[in-house]
């Protein structure tokens, strides 16, 4: 279904630093261990997948990332900061560094398209000038994913792509260092997951972005990873690119390429 792009899959350099490390990250909701010592590595200007089966803990990693979750033990250091040691203030503003493509969207309904991207530029004000030119940012996004045209609609005026285009926006508006992406291809035809794959390949390479993908497509893996995590057990069970495990001889790994 991807082939035709899937041999321009960006180059990336081992040497570059890392800007997101996790380690043995832990934690259990009474007697259900999910994370059990799970470890990660994002490094400057790559795309990083996670897949994983439901229920792997794949989104309680994600919601400990971002400060939803309380880890019972482990280090989440995000472009060298120690995020467990981080008041809200220095939280908040760390986070407003990290870009989150939520899998629903997450686009404010009773808004405009304008109206949701201005409102995460309003809501850090504090990292602009005092008399912030709205307007240009948010046809800036717009224009970066082919949805100028769309900046009057409303949500219910718009198809699944065109959400996921527009949420994708919101998020590159902040211009974040960091996009952390939700199975950005769920529910979507395969037309459209093709189109927003390739979206997310030119925004790595326009804007240097380090991405971690959590997603169960694996067609998306193939093409978008330069490096794959399989979460397995509760940690990170295996990792290496695309082909190095689809190849594996283990039967936990071949599960996921049948």
């Amino acid at each position: 279904m991807l082939e035709e792009i899937s041999n321009i899959t960006p180059k990336f350099n081992s040497e570059i630093k890392t800007i997101l490390e996790i380690k043995n990250l832990k934690k259990s909701f009474g007697n259900n261990q999910v994370l059990n010592g799970f470890n990660l590595e994002l490094n400057e200007g790559e795309n990083l997948v996670i897949m994983g089966k439901s229920g792997s803990g794949k989104s309680v990693m994600i919601k400990c990332l971002i400060g939803l979750i309380e880890p019972d033990s482990g280090s989440i250091r995000v472009m060298g900061q120690e995020i467990t040691t981080l008041n809200q203030t220095q939280f908040d503003k760390l986070r407003s560094e990290i870009g989150f493509l939520f899998q629903g969207s997450a686009l404010y309904d009773s808004m405009t398209v304008r109206e949701n991207l201005e409102f995460p530029l309003r809501h850090h004000k504090e990292r602009f000038e005092k008399n912030l030119d709205t307007t240009a940012f948010v046809e800036e996004a717009l224009t970066n994913v082919g949805l100028l045209h769309a900046i009057d609609l409303m949500p219910s005026e718009l198809s699944g792509g065109m959400k996921r285009r527009i949420a994708l926006a919101r998020t590159l508006i902040l211009k974040p260092k960091i996009i952390l992406y939700d199975e950005p291809t769920s529910g979507l035809d395969p037309i459209t997951s093709k189109e927003i794959i390739q979206l997310m390949k030119n925004i790595q390479k326009q804007y240097k972005t380090s991405s971690l993908i959590i997603t169960h497509d694996v067609d998306c893996a193939r093409v978008i990873a330069n490096r794959m995590i399989l979460l397995i057990d509760g940690i990170n069970y295996v990792e290496g690119n695309y082909d190095t495990l689809k190849n594996s001889s283990d039967e936990k790994v071949k599960a996921f390429f049948k």
